[in-house]
């Protein structure tokens, strides 16, 4: 029995998936440490980045995840989901839950309530954190925390700590439904360079 017969395949979802950049990351890691693994559902509004999701993985993410019901959507071990950030940006007018967009979180939560995954990583802009005074990011912690009952970390992190040469901070929230100890890898001395 060789090493990867000990797992069963990780399942997992890619929410606002855009061209995929989560799921590359994704099968990277999996693939580096021997896990197989199968993304199982994936979802994007915008043709464009549908059409280049499928030029990358010879699939068609599905479209509208708010006209999708959570009951449809395949169990999975992972959930992630790069929602949209323009609702919580200063580019995109800050306007939050004001914003339909800025609702889009919640439909994230309606999945989780409904599949229980065992994980979940989400990403956004850093202002994210302080929007509102901060009553937008508690909000969400709140619902992921209290209503959902995961464990749940979050840091601000920039790309360019982590070997790309870009300065792009996001915040990262990772949630796990069995409480567990988890740490932000550390930051890395050498990047990549452009050249």
């Amino acid at each position: 029995m060789g090493e990867k017969d000990i797992f069963e395949a990780i399942r997992f979802i890619d929410l606002f998936c855009g061209i995929g950049g989560f799921r590359f990351a994704a099968e990277q890691v999996f693939s580096k440490y021997n896990i197989p693994s199968k993304c199982v559902f994936s979802s994007d509004i915008d043709p464009f980045a549908r059409e280049a999701y499928n030029a990358n993985f010879g699939e068609y993410p599905n479209g509208d995840i708010t006209k999708i019901d959570e009951k449809h959507i395949p169990n999975h071990d992972i959930l992630f989901a790069g929602f949209p950030c323009q609702p919580f940006s200063i580019i995109g007018n800050g306007k939050g839950f004001e914003d339909t967009r800025g609702t889009l979180v919640f439909d994230i939560a309606r999945i989780i309530a409904e599949k229980k995954p065992k994980a979940f990583i989400l990403e956004n802009v850093k202002r994210l954190i302080g929007h509102n005074n901060g009553r937008t990011f508690k909000k969400i912690l709140q619902v992921l925390r209290n209503e959902l009952g995961y464990t749940v970390y979050y840091k601000s992190l920039n790309a360019l700590d982590y070997g790309l040469p870009q300065k792009r901070e996001r915040v990262i929230i990772v949630g796990f439904y069995q409480p567990m100890i988890f740490q932000f890898p550390p930051k890395q001395k050498r990047y990549t360079p452009l050249s």
